[in-house]
């Protein structure tokens, strides 16, 4: 029998829930194709918080309610009420940072279970996951340049760092979409399934990344992030105290122990 356990979020479009070490945050507004309101920005920000703080956790899924869409965007339905001043629109952005600083600060593995359109804030939200794994009949597209919005350097940064300077300016001069091929080829995402086999291939992944040493994906992660950064800005002796910790944990006494003896190793994150 699986451990279930659901998360109390203050709006029942974003559903969350722990399930045998994996967190799932689920965005749940199939009627407007998963369109983010401010209501499900700050249930983001508060359910990444609370994985991030549970040691059971081993990695996060984030993924869409339904077939149609991942994520369309921000749900303009919500424009007239909640984004109609600019102080209005100022606690709008601080709620959407809020939830961009919780994913992208999480230290465990974050994976985006992608399906149907991916489209505006739906591909930025895809971006701040680690691994983005999607279904064949995914359609990508940032159509900014068709509202006159303008993105910030570190959705930007984060896009050129996947798919290169000359891809990103195509994704953004065009705001066309881009087939589940062609984001494979460029970089957006990892891997392409079938529709059908996209929740299988995805457990499979958590399996894996579960079953593998925390401290040491933690470092990893960390090493990754550190890289992107410029030069001046990275805090090697930050990574050098992880990386020192994971040859000073029981895990590494127990990989080694467990190689020894040809079996599975239990790492249990210390």
């Amino acid at each position: 029998m699986k451990d279930q356990t659901s998360m109390q979020l203050k709006t029942d479009k974003m559903i969350a829930r722990k399930e045998d070490g994996v967190g799932w945050l689920i965005f749940n507004n199939p009627a407007r194709r998963n369109a983010v309101s401010m209501a499900m920005w700050e249930a983001v920000g508060e359910a990444m918080a609370d994985f991030e703080a549970d040691d059971s956790i081993r990695v996060v899924v984030m993924t869409g309610e339904g077939d149609k869409a991942f994520v369309s965007g921000a749900d303009i339905s919500e424009f007239a009420e909640n984004r109609n001043s600019a102080a209005a629109e100022e606690r709008y952005n601080e709620a959407s940072a809020q939830a961009h600083r919780g994913m992208t600060g999480l230290s465990k593995p974050l994976i985006a279970m992608v399906q149907g359109y991916c489209i505006g804030g739906g591909v930025a939200v895809a971006l701040a996951a680690d691994i983005r794994i999607a279904a064949d009949d995914t359609q990508y597209a940032v159509p900014a340049a068709r509202l006159g919005l303008g993105y910030g350097y570190a959705g930007l940064n984060t896009l050129v760092s996947l798919v290169g300077p000359a891809m990103a300016k195509e994704i953004f001069f065009t705001a066309r979409r881009f087939s589940a091929e062609e984001a494979l080829a460029i970089g957006l995402v990892n891997r392409v399934v079938p529709v059908d086999q996209l929740e299988e291939v995805v457990k499979e992944y958590t399996t894996m990344i579960k079953e593998n040493a925390p401290l040491t994906i933690r470092a990893a992660k960390a090493t990754v992030k550190e890289v992107l950064k410029d030069p001046e800005k990275r805090d090697l002796a930050a990574l050098d105290a992880m990386i020192k910790s994971c040859f000073d944990s029981e895990d590494f006494t127990e990989g080694r122990t467990a190689f020894m003896e040809k079996r599975k190793p239990n790492f249990k994150g210390k």
